[in-house]
């Protein structure tokens, strides 16, 4: 599953795809909360800075383009500066706009929301003032959004409903929307609101309600794994769907089809904020299913992108590269950080991918002091990533005698693994490292600066590639057989 999530997050393209909703414009006002009113028991919030950005189905473009999917987007804003603010947002993410319709007698749904903070810091919401409209909209807007939705249609890979209830997506245009995509053989992802009635979504190919929503959806409580599959299937039959996928928060997201049902696990996450992890799922499932992508992968994915997006403030995007780079921190914990050439090729494809840059360095780091923590802190400093070349116990030999190395190869390895700025290891039993540096390919090459005159191999052919050799600085007295000799000397002495 490892490989086939990394083939698919790196291979969405830039699908295209129809956004329709309520579209909501969220505002913060940030300031230091440390005092009370004298006038009134409430906290005075002296304002440090206003920020404005995408809510709603706004929030869900925004991820879209931070994943390289363009929307197009379709609703009601008001024709007023809230509007134009929120319209700005989008063209500035590359959304097209030219479907939003301007609306006299509603405003543009905005959210504003104050901010308090100690210190600079530990943001915390004091207070939420909504201005909004859920009246219905006339039939004029629900035709001209009808005639708009059906031009988009021609040119797009796939349909998204990010309902809110705020009058937009009403039963009567919603089952129209339903419709007019199945004709055309388009999919429609839909994330609902809150409510018992789905109904109006019947005929579309994928639902995404969270726990509490398709428990009252379905009439009785998901709490859990069981009571979700259950519910699904429920929802599924009903609704004639694709596919339910129920998101189930810390518990990750239970995924329905007509082939099989699944529970996916997510990773625990330490929560932040829940705003736009919603906005997020539906935006990952859109864009992995639009490029090709199966349901479980899409689901798969949408969990990632989900739990990384609930440890940040507000509604925040998640990029393709923070996906990438979750799924191999996940697979490292699972894999280790020591691998053969063969499975380190594959790891550096994907930082390559990533643009990583890649360093290499190698020795017999037997016994292990503070000269080599300082030199490998150097290595990490000039990347991305640090594969470690470590001579075997036979290579060792060669190099230092038969009475070397004080400790084998594989408990070597084992405490190398444990240092942060080691990301791979690499055992090799030649005695210099040529073979594997080649294999490597690194960016750039590190050896100690003893090295200089004595000539650093596999220098010509990291810069035949265009990388470059840095030499660090050594730590005078400190080697691993000047520790040796030293503790060889205490334990003569005290014979």
């Amino acid at each position: 599953m490892y490989d086939k999530l990394l083939k698919t997050v790196t291979s969405l393209g830039s699908p295209r795809i129809l956004l329709v909703g309520d579209f909501i414009l969220d505002s913060y006002v940030y300031g230091d909360a440390l005092r009370i009113s004298p006038e009134a028991p409430v906290a005075v919030l002296k304002v440090i800075e206003r920020k404005d950005s995408c809510g709603g189905a706004a929030s869900v473009a925004a991820d879209l383009a931070t994943l390289g999917a363009k929307a197009i987007c379709l609703g009601v804003i008001g024709n007023d500066s809230n509007g134009k603010v929120l319209c700005k947002l989008l063209e500035d993410l590359g959304a097209d706009v030219s479907g939003l319709v301007k609306a006299g007698d509603r405003p543009t749904t905005n959210k504003q929301r104050m901010v308090g903070l100690a210190q600079h810091r530990h943001r915390q919401q004091l207070l939420r003032i909504d201005d909004e409209s859920t009246e219905p909209l006339t039939p004029q807007q629900n035709e001209e959004l009808i005639n708009k939705y059906k031009e988009a249609l021609k040119t797009v890979d796939i349909v998204c409903l990010q309902d809110y209830n705020k009058g937009v997506l009403s039963e009567n245009i919603c089952r129209q929307f339903v419709e007019i995509a199945s004709k055309a053989g388009k999919r429609i992802l839909v994330d609902p609101p809150m409510g018992s009635d789905y109904s109006k979504y019947t005929g579309a190919c994928l639902i995404t309600p969270n726990r509490q929503e398709t428990s009252i959806a379905v009439g009785f409580d998901v709490k859990t794994i069981d009571d979700a599959k259950r519910a699904a299937a429920i929802l599924a039959k009903k609704l004639k769907l694709e596919a339910v996928v129920v998101t189930l928060d810390r518990d990750g997201a239970f995924l329905h089809t007509s082939e099989y049902s699944e529970h996916l696990p997510t990773i625990p996450r330490n929560v932040y904020d829940v705003t736009g992890a919603g906005d997020m799922v539906l935006a990952t499932l859109a864009t992995v299913i639009a490029a090709g992508g199966d349901f479980a992968s899409a689901v798969e994915l949408s969990n990632i992108a989900g739990g990384i997006e609930v440890e940040k403030f507000g509604c925040a995007t998640v990029s393709v590269e923070e996906i990438v780079n979750e799924i191999i921190v996940s697979r490292r914990g699972k894999s280790g950080k020591i691998h053969t050439l063969e499975t380190l090729a594959h790891e550096l494809d994907v930082h390559r991918h990533q643009k990583d840059k890649i360093v290499f360095t190698n020795g017999c780091f037997d016994v292990l002091h503070t000269g080599h923590i300082e030199y490998l802190k150097f290595c990490k400093d000039q990347g991305n990533i640090v594969v470690l070349g470590l001579n075997s116990d036979s290579s060792v030999k060669e190099l230092k005698g038969p009475t070397r190395p004080i400790n084998n190869q594989h408990d070597r390895a084992k405490v190398l693994s444990a240092l942060e700025s080691v990301d791979f290891i690499v055992i090799f039993d030649e005695p210099d490292p040529l073979a594997t540096i080649m294999k490597v390919r690194p960016d750039i090459l590190v050896k100690g600066e003893d090295w200089a005159e004595k000539g650093v191999i596999g220098r010509e052919f990291v810069e035949s590639l265009g990388g470059e050799v840095r030499l660090a600085k050594m730590i005078e007295g400190k080697s691993s057989t000047a520790t040796i000799e030293k503790m060889q000397s205490e334990n003569t002495e005290n014979a």
